[in-house]
């Protein structure tokens, strides 16, 4: 059939509260015109990001009721480290409380100031904790994985002469490589297993470990399955052990691909690394066992790993997302081609041309898409990657707007009303202004930062 239904049923609903355009436009001014400072409640559609949105399902619920909150060796943390080990067989698993703090310990423990950390493109939270450890973090990403109208089919792959040159030009100062699958900075788009094995090649040239930030691994494994060849016949549970035996280490933000609403965890092989790591998770996140959640996400996590590797939910999510894309190229808006896993990114830079990227075209989108519609997206852009460390700031190499997609949330109908807000937004697009920042913090500014509308001549 032509139709890929969703592979649940629907059990339990939430209502969403109705708003109106003047609602709206003087809601997200009361926010300082930052996404991230509205109301839920005041949301239509939310699709600022998929992490920690999913929806659980019934089994995981059911789980929830199992979970045992011993403070040392729970037999809910045994379940999960089963679990974890099924699909990433390392000798050291580290749970902790969400996805950044796996990497503030790895960044800790490994790096010091002056490293250099390559990867192909780190997203807001891992660049921002290793320079927080007096690291430099440096995109290798491959020429077409900046171009969003590449149609390449694995435009998250690493540059692997670009990382061979870089090994070679800083020997003792690269403490580990890191991939991120799906490169969400990118587009959502996937790494190969022949990029990954390249990888693994040139770190074992020059003696450097390979970490994977695997937050969209499931879907990273399922692109591979349809696009690399010898892996039509691959089961997804097969292409994701064999991802992780090629790597060293992982974090993990169990918000996306395990379907949970919170958790992660820090997996290595290294002993010493390892010993150390778990001495400041016992400082800041809780002891060894528990990591900073309760024995019921244990349960949460370990039932969400078996349902994301399901095949029949890997095609309705990727399905799903193509079909937003697809609708909206078809309007003429341009997006980050092909089409991610969890999530469509719209070119702002292209859409709005008569705006430079100092003026922040993806924050202009976004604040239209939801004065229109009641739509929550992010900027993936100058105002996201703009600010250097040594506080100058620089157009980023692509203001994206990403339109996250949680997992279960949404029913083709929302997804329709998006596409006719879209067409909305297409008419008033020449009209939309730029904006600019009236107050940041030093990191991540994107989270918190207040904007103001740029009037004509400013």
């Amino acid at each position: 059939m032509k139709t890929i239904i969703e592979p649940f049923r629907i059990k339990v609903v939430e209502p969403i509260r109705m708003t109106t355009r003047a609602e709206r436009e003087r809601l997200i001014r009361e926010a300082r015109y930052n996404l991230f400072g509205l109301h839920a409640d005041d949301v239509l559609i939310d699709l600022l990001t998929d992490s920690g949105t999913s929806a659980m399902s019934a089994r995981q619920w059911a789980g929830i009721m199992q979970g045992d909150e011993s403070y040392a060796g729970s037999p809910s943390y045994h379940r999960f480290e089963a679990a974890v080990r099924a699909l990433m067989p390392f000798r050291h698993i580290i749970p902790t409380h969400q996805g950044r703090a796996a990497e503030r310990i790895l960044f800790s423990v490994a790096v010091k100031p002056g490293d250099r950390v390559p990867g192909n493109t780190h997203f807001d939270t891992t660049r921002a904790n290793i320079e927080a450890s007096g690291a430099e973090a440096v995109d290798l990403v491959i020429p077409e994985g900046l171009d969003p109208e590449s149609r390449h089919p694995f435009k998250g792959n690493m540059d692997l002469d670009r990382l061979e040159a870089f090994l070679a030009e800083h020997p003792g100062r690269v403490p580990l490589v890191m991939i991120t699958v799906t490169n969400n900075s990118g587009g959502g788009q996937p790494v190969s297993m022949a990029n990954l094995r390249g990888v693994r090649a040139v770190c074992d040239r020059h003696g450097v470990p390979l970490f994977i930030d695997a937050c969209r691994f499931a879907e990273n494994a399922y692109f591979i399955k349809l696009r690399e060849e010898g892996y039509a016949d691959h089961s997804v549970r097969a292409i994701v052990r064999e991802m992780f035996s090629l790597a060293d280490g992982m974090t993990m933000s169990a918000k996306k691909d395990a379907l949970v609403n919170i958790g992660g965890w820090l997996a290595m092989n290294d002993d010493a690394w390892a010993e150390q790591a778990n001495t400041l998770l016992i400082l800041t996140e809780g002891f060894p066992t528990y990591g900073g959640l309760a024995g019921r996400d244990l349960e949460a996590i370990a039932i969400g790993l078996e349902e994301v590797v399901d095949e029949d939910y890997l095609q309705y999510r990727i399905a799903s997302t193509r079909y937003l894309g697809e609708a909206l190229s078809r309007l003429g808006v341009p997006i980050v081609q092909p089409v991610g896993g969890h999530a469509v990114y719209v070119d702002a830079r292209r859409m709005l041309p008569h705006l430079s990227p100092l003026q922040y075209p993806g924050q202009a989108l976004a604040v239209a898409l939801y004065e229109v519609g009641g739509i929550r997206s992010c900027e993936i852009g100058t105002v996201m990657f703009g600010r250097r460390p040594d506080g100058s700031e620089q157009p980023a190499p692509m203001d994206l707007v990403r339109l996250a997609i949680p997992r279960r949330v949404y029913t083709q109908s929302h997804i329709d009303y998006v596409i006719e807000c879209f067409e909305e937004v297409q008419r008033e697009k020449e009209r939309l202004p730029g904006y600019r920042i009236t107050w940041e913090p030093p990191r991540l500014r994107h989270f918190t930062a207040h904007f103001a509308p740029l009037t004509a001549g400013s």
